[in-house]
């Protein structure tokens, strides 16, 4: 018999650094999802604010609102009780001050289930990282590109491909480290400059289209699963087509129910007979009384 996987914490994270262990990571926003990926092991499970492109149908994660997080957190959390569950502070939930950051991963660690949170952006929101860490919240880092935001200045573009640019991601990576965070998410991030990153920190990096030299990987589930119609990113690879699967299953259970095929005997409950004719004989006799 399989024993019980151990809960992943943020010092086992830390020392998976050291020990030279990649570090697995993916998205989930439900249940069942997050049951699954539970059960596949990942190290870190991110409930990301990028449910509410590929869950809520949201056209960015701009929209996304902290109760929308919260939601999707206490869902996940119900399943996943082995990976290390981080919740993505949404866009609006800790610019305005460090008190209200403060207040809002609380609501993720208290409502939510979750172990630790996520913030985007980098030395601009340092003093955010260690009031957040002050309070007792494990914070981990976003830089690079920074979805929340890059649609209201540049777009979805790979950063780090100029010096100016390399020195500004290098630079606020390590303010988010000496801040607290016990790790860093590098998106869309030129491979040498998130090697460079990499080897400067002693706290772990987890690439999203940055390249093999980060010491772990983050995905987003439907872009794994093949789930999101929209777009698929270059970075990401499809290890299924489940949106085919799923739309040839229902194209079979529509046709079986409109030429009388579903349900049949098999998924059909019956009466014990006897049970049956008394029915009859009782209906029949209410019948005979009205007429």
């Amino acid at each position: 018999m399989m024993s019980e996987r151990k809960k992943v914490s943020i010092n086992d994270i830390i020392k998976m650094k050291g020990a030279g262990r990649r570090i697995t990571a993916v998205t989930a926003y439900d249940y069942p999802f997050a049951l699954i990926a539970d059960k596949a092991e990942f190290d870190i499970i991110l409930v990301g604010d990028s449910g509410g492109m590929v869950s809520l149908g949201y056209e960015s994660t701009i929209p996304v609102t902290m109760d929308e997080m919260i939601l999707m957190s206490k869902a996940a959390s119900r399943a996943a009780k082995s990976s290390l569950l981080v919740g993505d502070m949404p866009f609006m939930s800790f610019q305005v001050s460090r008190e209200e950051a403060v207040r809002n991963a609380g609501r993720f660690v208290k409502k939510g289930g979750m172990n630790a949170v996520k913030i985007e952006g980098g030395k601009e929101f340092a003093d955010v990282v260690r009031a957040i860490v002050r309070a007792g919240i494990p914070v981990m880092g976003h830089v690079g590109l920074t979805p929340q935001t890059a649609t209201l200045w540049y777009g979805y573009k790979v950063q780090g491909k100029d010096n100016r640019s390399a020195n500004r991601i290098i630079e606020d990576a390590q303010e988010l480290e000496a801040a607290g965070a016990f790790a860093i998410v590098l998106e869309m991030v030129t491979e040498e400059v998130a090697q460079i990153v990499t080897e400067k920190l002693s706290v772990p990096t987890i690439g999203i289209g940055s390249g093999a030299y980060c010491d772990g990987q983050v995905l987003v589930l439907h872009d794994i699963l093949g789930l999101y119609d929209r777009f698929t990113p270059r970075f990401a690879k499809k290890y299924a087509d489940l949106s085919s699967i799923a739309s040839e299953a229902l194209a079979n259970y529509r046709n079986e129910v409109t030429t009388g095929k579903f349900p049949s005997s098999e998924h059909t409950f019956r009466m014990d007979p006897k049970e049956l004719q008394k029915l009859k004989a009782r209906l029949g006799k209410l019948t005979e009384a009205e007429v």
